[in-house]
């Protein structure tokens, strides 16, 4: 239009329009006249107002005296700074020539000259995944679900293995860190659910596996893992330590399967559990959800697997432990309990990394859950894993020593009798107070009533009452009834001989 530039805005326009439309119509929608149509069409690069090049500034260069002296010695000396960081020290050195708005200057700035004058930077290689070839491993942190078991909040991670070329996946909860032993017996399974051997088996450094360990004990899980591999045959490779590209595979597909595992859970409605168990048949449900999508692939990559050995892998630590006279033992600041009649001797001991398995020689004898560190900051120095089954028979024998037990917190099987005895120990003097929680715990042993006795104590302590050993007992304790008699009578011998002659008289038949 006369008296008026030509935009950027209304070239693009008339160039669109023009590939459907003629020279006049698209000129006359884009707003400019045939003849500047005409000319752009000409001109390889149409000047438009506002996009001529040109080689002097409109306003003066705000870095113009501090460049040169100040920021160009600050990059040279180090590339780790950032721009931000740049900008806020010459806002310290500079308060009246430096604002807010030469914020965004500098880091156009920097960045141009790091594009012709920085370091190298690293490379990410695009990789051609092998069917059969790779298999890798690692941890992610799944608190962020906000999963609870039984309504109190579950902190786990996942271990997870995933197949490079076909995306086979497997997931595992783990309730420990990232040791060698979840590792060992989550790649166990991912195998024996897979089916097969990948050749090679990549995983990030394990550093917090061997975070906190002395230098013998880092030293043996590395000969640990490396018979793990070699069990499998599998070649063993890492990525450099605070690489995570290098593990990419894996570790996108990591955030992957967490939301997957919290779109499942919005569907169905809440995070709580009623067991672990449940939780991991959720967990395993998901996971194989994804791999039914992925079987074509998975279906392709098995038969180019290798076989897996025959024997399952060792998946577990072993140690030994002596039972003091406290019916119980400590490892790794957790104190648990036994049978009071293994006192004194001396327990093999399977770690896994939710159970510990106990035996005695070659015999098993039982497993206890794992027993964790106490968090840090806790007030606890141990943790105490307690089954009062172990103990309740010398507790009978002592009942003033219910008071000030190391793990009487512990010792309650159900938050009920811990409510009893807060009750009981407030309302009674202790000894009286501990007389009754052992013989309520007593007949919770004796009769295998732990559940419904717990439900009776609730309803008792609703009720604003103190619970009764002596009711209770009554009423958990099966009434004695009489032994029948029963009469046997002995039929006389010559009852006999009259199947003597039935069996002469059929031999002669015969």
């Amino acid at each position: 239009m006369p008296g008026r530039h030509i935009n950027h805005q209304q070239v693009s326009l008339f160039m669109t329009l023009r590939i459907t439309h003629t020279q006049q119509t698209a000129a006359a929608k884009a707003g400019i006249s045939v003849a500047s149509a005409r000319r752009i069409e000409k001109t390889p690069r149409p000047a438009c107002a506002g996009h001529e090049p040109r080689d002097y500034r409109t306003r003066a260069d705000p870095l113009a005296d501090i460049w040169d002296q100040e920021v160009l010695p600050m990059l040279e000396a180090s590339s780790k700074l950032r721009p931000v960081t740049i900008y806020h020290e010459l806002c310290r050195r500079f308060p009246d020539k430096i604002d807010h708005a030469v914020r965004r200057t500098i880091e156009r700035r920097i960045r141009a000259w790091r594009a012709i004058n920085g370091a190298e930077r690293p490379v990410i290689f695009p990789q051609v995944q092998v069917p059969g070839r790779m298999g890798l491993s690692d941890f992610t942190d799944a608190n962020g679900l906000g999963v609870t078991v039984a309504r109190v909040p579950l902190a786990h991670r996942l271990y997870h293995f995933a197949m490079a070329y076909s995306g086979f996946e497997h997931a595992e909860v783990v309730l420990g860190g990232e040791s060698y032993v979840a590792l060992a017996s989550g790649l166990a399974i991912a195998l024996a659910t897979l089916g097969g051997v990948p050749l090679e088996h990549r995983s990030d450094s394990l550093s917090a596996a061997f975070r906190n360990l002395a230098v013998p004990d880092a030293e043996d899980i590395t000969r640990r893992y490396a018979a793990l591999v070699a069990h499998y045959g599998m070649v063993a490779t890492r990525n450099n330590r605070g690489v995570a590209h290098e593990n990419g595979a894996i570790e996108s597909r990591n955030g992957h399967v967490k939301v997957r595992l919290e779109q499942a859970l919005e569907l169905r409605g809440h995070a709580d559990f009623a067991t672990l168990d449940d939780y991991r048949a959720f967990v395993a449900g998901v996971v194989g959800d994804h791999n039914r999508r992925h079987s074509k692939m998975i279906e392709l990559e098995r038969p180019l697997l290798k076989p897996l050995p025959p024997t399952p892998p060792v998946v577990w630590e072993e140690t030994s432990v002596r039972v003091t006279s406290a019916s119980g033992f400590s490892f790794r600041q957790a104190f648990y309990t036994v049978p009071s009649r293994l006192i004194g001797h001396r327990l093999h001991l399977r770690i896994h990394d939710d159970r510990i398995d106990a035996y005695l020689g070659g015999s098993y004898l039982l497993t206890m859950p794992r027993g964790r560190r106490p968090a840090k900051g806790s007030d606890r120095t141990t943790t105490h894993v307690v089954d009062y089954h172990h103990v309740i028979g010398s507790l009978r024998a002592k009942p003033g020593a219910l008071a000030n037990l190391s793990y009487r917190d512990a010792l309650w099987p159900r938050p009920a009798y811990r409510c009893a005895w807060e009750a009981l120990s407030a309302a009674r003097p202790v000894r009286e107070a501990s007389r009754t929680m052992i013989a309520l715990l007593a007949l919770a042993h004796d009769q295998g009533v732990e559940a419904d006795l717990a439900a009776a104590i609730t309803i008792i302590l609703e009720n604003g009452e103190l619970p009764d050993a002596a009711l209770l007992r009554a009423q958990f304790t099966p009434a004695a009834s009489p032994v029948p008699t029963v009469l046997v009578l002995t039929p006389s011998p010559s009852v006999y001989d009259g199947l003597l002659g039935n069996t002469q008289f059929m031999g002669m038949a015969a």
